[in-house]
């Protein structure tokens, strides 16, 4: 029987704010707690919101120019003389075209390098497949050590970049350019590795990362109108996994719906549901791209047709709830 009398917790947003403003913001904050941390950029300075950093502490910046590579092995290089470097540029460029530089210099070594990428998954729009990467928090999970973080909006984007300046180990941290609801708290103790609690319910489990969390909280309050009662996680530390704080919500619901801007192969959802198989096998729904690439088009619109809002969650809660 569903659950009819608890009601959805209540968020709301004064402004909305590109995730990638937030990197650049605790950058800058990052840089002024801490001397030792520097940036580096691939000739996109003006897209990672790299510029206040830059005037602050024009010392501390490195420009590498359309060279990915040397960007990566340069900060390697850095962090033996007590640097923390954090790099910068798309998605993209972040992890596919220069994974084994990562592999080698960064993961392989444990090199405390933060690898900073902007535009990533669907809602890059109209530059189309070919930037559009969704298989990159696959390929960053995939490398032993690496810590792997997808914050929701501004403020957690602020706080994620301020946390892994004082955090020991290699780490990728992924956000975007389209303009999202800010509705996190701006004074957050942003915690690596433990997931944020939205909304206690018992019907249904809805663990959602990086854009697909505002979709998780406006399909919690379209279920609610279904009598459906939806408890929804912000996972935005992918690696290392908070297996407590979902084994512990699918023990009450009995069943989950996994939300992200991601291929579901290698992503958030198959994360959980690898956790699940080993813990507690339980019916499980994935909202993600369905093995495929992107295409040109609006953010809302690819959104959509790729099923990758607030609408699919809702279909994908009701259907996992029939399988329990």
């Amino acid at each position: 029987m569903l659950n009819t009398n608890t009601k959805m917790k209540k968020y709301t947003y004064t402004e909305s704010k590109d995730t990638r403003s937030g990197f650049g913001a605790g950058l800058l904050e990052a840089g002024k707690q801490n001397e030792n941390v520097v940036a580096l950029c691939a000739d996109l300075v003006g897209s990672l919101k790299m510029n206040d950093f830059i005037k602050e502490f024009p010392k501390r910046f490195f420009q590498i120019g359309i060279a990915e590579a040397n960007m990566m092995g340069i900060a390697a290089g850095l962090t033996i003389g007590g640097k923390i470097p954090f790099t910068g540029t798309f998605a993209n460029f972040s992890t596919g075209r220069v994974y084994d530089q990562i592999r080698q210099s960064i993961a392989y070594s444990g090199k405390n390098v933060k690898i900073c990428a902007s535009h990533a998954g669907l809602t890059l729009g109209e530059d189309g497949a070919t930037h559009q990467i969704l298989e990159d928090i696959g390929l960053m999970k995939m490398l032993p050590g690496m810590t792997v973080i997808n914050p929701c909006d501004f403020n957690q984007t602020k706080a994620a970049t301020i946390a892994l300046a004082n955090y020991q180990g290699p780490a990728y941290l992924r956000f975007g350019r389209p303009v999202v609801p800010n509705f996190t708290p701006a004074d957050q103790n942003f915690e690596i590795g433990k997931a944020v609690m939205l909304n206690e319910g018992k019907d249904v489990t809805i663990i959602a990362t990086g854009h697909l969390v505002w979709e998780a909280i406006q399909a919690g309050e379209e279920l609610e109108k279904l009598g459906i009662n939806a408890e929804i996680i912000n996972i935005h530390t992918i690696k290392p996994l908070d297996t407590k704080a979902i084994l512990d919500s699918v023990h009450k619901t009995g069943c989950v719906v996994t939300a992200e801007e991601h291929n579901r192969l290698g992503g958030l959802g198959d994360s959980v549901a690898q956790l699940l198989a080993t813990k507690k096998p339980s019916p499980q729904e994935y909202v993600a791209v369905d093995d495929s690439f992107g295409e040109s088009g609006k953010p809302a619109q690819l959104m959509e047709k790729y099923g990758l809002n607030a609408a699919a969650i809702v279909a994908a809660a009701r259907k996992v709830i029939t399988r329990k």
